[in-house]
C-alpha cells in the first residue's frame, strides 16, 4: 500500500493537489513539516494519508468540537476508524474511546488541546504508539496570529512527556511570515520543512460593494443564488439577529449562529445548515472554523471583517470542492468605526503582559487598516490579498470586481490640494480630525461642531461646496491608497499628511484618481461569467438535479450531511462521465472503494435512466 493507492481507493482521487504529495513524503521520512495552504487546498489529506501508512496512531490537535466531529464523520464515510476526545463526550463515552484507543482500534484520534495533559489521556499516549502529532489551525499558537488560543501552549509540555517524540506536522491556512516563525518556535519543530503553497484560490470571485442599502444588496445576491448554500458574516450579535430576521421575513431559509445563543440552539442551527435544511447561515466569526461543507457557493460579509487573515479564512469556506464561488464584502465607513470600537473594548488576554497586550492591540489596529485599504482599493483584489501574505502576482486576475470594472483616470488635483491644504492648516492650529469633518469643512457645513471648533474661519471653508460628499469620500480614500494621506489614532482615527503629500502642496504636481465608468465591462452577475467560461463543461442539468435528490435521500437515511455522501464536484463529474459499471464509477473524482460499494448501485441506476 502506498500513498497513491490510498488516495484513489480510500478517498477516490486520481491525483494529489499541489504540495500534498511533497508534504506526505516528508512526514513519511520522519521530517517535521509546517504546511501553509489556503482553505480548501486539501490540508486534511496531507496528514490523513500518512496516518494510514504509519504503524501507530496519529493524534490531531484541533480547536473546535464541530471540526473534530466533521472530520471523524467524514473519515468514517471512507471506512477509516477515527475518534475524537473533547467536552462533548460523556464520562462513559470518553472512557470507551480511551479503552478502544488503548487496543489500537483507531488510526486517528482528534483531541482538544485542553485534554492533552489530563491524566487519563496522557497515560493513554504514554502507552500506545504515537507515530505523528498533527496540529491543525496551527496559527492559534501565536499571540500575533488572528486567533490566539492559550491552550495551544500546552502542546510542547505534552510532547515532553511522551516516551518517544513523534513526527510533528502543523497546518494553517492564513499565516504571515512572522506567525510562521512563531509556530516553528513555540511547537519546537526540528529543522521543519516549510511548505507554503500559493495562497490563491482561483475558483473564488472577490468583490467589494459599497451599497447605500445593505439589506437590498444582500437580498439581490442571495436571490441570484436561490438554489445555493451560503454564509453571511456579521460583526456583532445584534447584526446577526437583524439580518437573519430580515432574510426570514423575505422567505429565505436562513438560520443564525453566535456566542450569545445557548449551546443546544447553536448545535441545532449548525446542523440545519450542514444538512441543507437552512440554505443561508447568518453568523459572527464564532461560526465556521473547520466546517468542511463543500457546497458553499457564496460567502458575504455584511460588515467588513477586522483583518485580512480572518477575511481570507472565512471567504475560503466558499467553493471548497473547487466549484466557482463568490466572496463579497458589503462595505461602509461605519464598519471601520465598529471594528475600532470592538478592538478597543476587547477583553485583555490574561496570558499576556501589559506591554504584550498593548502591542497586540496596536497590531489589531494595523490589521484593520490593511483590511480597510483592501475595501477601498481600486487595484486587483486578489493581488491585494496575495501581496499581504508575501506572494507576488499579476496585477490583473479577471476574477474580481475591480478587474472587471472599467475605470477612467480623472484629474482630481483641485480637490486633492484643497484637502491637503485643510489638513495642513489644521496641523498648524494643533487640530486633527477624521474624514467626516474634513469633508464638512470643504462643503461649508453649518453644523454646530464646525462653528464650535471655529473651523468656518479656515480659508478653505466651503471651497468645494460645488462638489458632493460621495465624490470627496472617494478622493480621500484614494489619496490614502496612494500614500498621500495617513490615518493615525485608534479610538478616534484622524488624517495626517505624509512626505508625498508635501510634494503635492509645494511642487504643484497633478493628482489623478480612478473612477468607475458608467458602463462596466461586465455586470456583477459573476455566475454568468463562470458559466461562459466553463460552458462546454457543464453537466446534464436534469441528471445533476436527479443525482442531487438521490444524494439528499441517502443523506437523510444515514443521518449525515449530503456533501459527505458525494460533493457537488463529484456529482458534476458523474454527469460528465456517466459511468455504467463499478469500474467506470471508480474513475469518477471523489469515489473511493468504500463509497462505490455503499452507494454505487443506486447512483448507477439513476444514471442509467438518462
Amino acid at each position: 500500500m502506498d500513498k497513491h493507492t490510498i488516495l484513489k481507493e480510500t478517498f477516490g482521487f486520481a491525483d494529489f493537489r499541489p504540495a500534498q504529495a511533497e508534504i506526505i513524503d516528508e512526514l513519511l521520512a520522519s521530517h517535521d513539516v509546517l504546511g501553509v495552504m489556503p482553505t480548501g487546498a486539501g490540508k486534511s489529506l496531507c496528514y490523513q494519508v500518512p496516518a494510514l501508512l504509519l504503524s501507530g496512531v496519529t493524534l490531531v490537535v484541533s480547536p473546535l468540537i464541530s471540526l473534530m466531529k466533521d472530520q471523524v464523520q467524514a473519515l468514517g464515510q471512507n471506512g477509516i476508524r477515527a475518534a475524537y476526545i473533547n467536552s462533548s463526550l460523556t464520562a462513559a463515552q470518553n472512557t470507551e474511546v480511551i479503552r478502544r484507543a488503548a487496543n489500537q482500534h483507531y488510526k486517528l484520534i482528534y483531541v482538544a488541546p485542553e485534554r492533552l495533559l489530563t491524566p487519563a489521556f496522557l497515560e493513554l499516549c504514554q502507552q500506545m504508539p504515537v507515530s505523528m502529532l498533527t496540529i491543525d489551525e496551527a496559527h492559534c499558537i501565536s499571540q500575533w496570529g488572528n486567533d490566539f488560543r492559550p491552550s495551544y501552549m500546552k502542546i510542547q509540555n505534552f510532547l515532553a512527556k511522551l516516551p518517544t517524540r513523534p513526527v510533528i506536522s502543523a497546518f494553517t491556512a492564513t499565516a504571515t511570515a512572522e506567525v510562521r516563525d512563531d509556530i516553528v518556535h513555540l511547537l519546537g519543530l526540528k529543522n521543519p520543512r516549510r511548505i507554503v503553497t500559493g495562497f490563491d484560490r482561483e475558483n473564488l470571485f472577490f468583490a467589494v460593494q459599497k451599497p447605500s442599502d445593505k439589506d437590498q444588496a444582500l437580498m439581490k445576491i442571495i436571490r441570484a443564488h436561490r438554489n445555493d448554500t451560503g454564509i453571511v458574516y456579521c460583526s456583532t450579535r445584534k447584526a446577526v439577529e437583524e439580518v437573519c430576521d430580515y432574510l426570514q421575513q423575505n422567505r429565505i431559509a436562513a438560520t443564525r449562529y453566535h456566542a450569545g445563543l445557548n449551546e443546544a440552539e447553536r448545535h441545532q442551527n449548525q446542523d440545519d445548515f450542514l444538512y441543507d435544511r437552512a440554505t443561508v447561515m447568518v453568523a459572527t466569526n464564532a461560526f465556521g472554523m473547520g466546517i468542511d461543507k463543500s457546497n458553499v457557493a457564496f460567502v458575504i460579509h455584511y460588515n467588513m471583517p477586522m483583518d485580512v487573515e480572518s477575511y481570507y479564512q472565512e471567504a475560503g469556506r466558499a467553493g471548497r470542492d473547487g466549484s466557482p464561488a463568490e466572496c463579497i464584502i458589503l462595505y461602509s465607513g461605519q464598519d471601520v468605526k465598529t471594528n475600532t470600537f470592538l478592538i478597543d473594548r476587547k477583553e485583555p488576554n490574561p496570558d499576556l503582559s501589559d506591554i504584550q497586550s498593548m502591542l497586540a492591540r496596536q497590531r489589531d489596529h494595523d490589521r484593520l487598516k490593511a483590511m480597510t485599504f483592501y475595501c477601498n482599493s481600486h487595484s486587483c483584489l486578489r493581488a491585494c490579498i496575495l501581496r499581504y501574505f508575501g506572494e507576488t502576482t499579476h496585477a490583473y486576475c479577471g476574477k474580481c470586481s475591480n478587474c472587471l470594472t472599467e475605470f477612467a483616470k480623472v484629474d482630481a488635483t483641485r480637490e486633492a490640494k484643497a484637502i491637503l491644504a485643510v489638513i495642513y492648516r489644521l496641523t498648524q492650529r494643533r487640530q486633527q480630525f477624521g474624514k467626516t469633518v474634513i469633508i464638512d469643512i470643504l462643503l461649508g457645513s453649518k453644523s454646530e461642531r464646525i462653528y464650535r471648533a471655529q473651523l468656518d474661519t479656515l480659508a478653505a471653508y466651503g471651497f468645494l461646496q460645488d462638489s458632493s460628499r460621495a465624490k470627496l469620500t472617494v478622493i480621500l480614500d484614494q489619496l490614502q491608497e496612494q500614500g498621500l494621506l495617513a490615518v493615525t489614532g485608534t479610538t478616534y482615527p484622524v488624517l495626517t499628511l505624509t512626505e508625498l503629500s508635501q510634494k503635492i502642496l509645494l511642487d504643484d504636481e497633478p493628482v489623478f484618481i480612478m473612477v468607475p465608468k458608467e458602463k462596466p465591462k461586465a455586470k456583477a452577475d459573476t455566475r454568468r461569467l463562470y458559466d461562459e467560461h466553463e460552458s462546454e463543461d457543464l453537466p446534464d442539468q436534469d441528471l445533476f438535479a436527479r443525482l442531487k435528490a438521490l444524494r439528499s435521500s441517502i443523506a437523510r437515511e444515514e443521518h449525515v450531511p449530503a456533501y459527505m455522501v458525494f460533493t457537488d464536484a463529484t456529482l458534476t463529474d458523474l454527469c460528465r462521465k456517466k459511468p455504467h459499471n463499478q469500474t467506470q464509477l471508480l474513475a469518477v473524482s471523489g469515489v473511493g472503494i468504500q463509497k462505490a460499494q455503499r452507494y454505487g448501485q443506486r447512483f448507477l441506476h439513476e444514471i442509467s435512466k438518462a
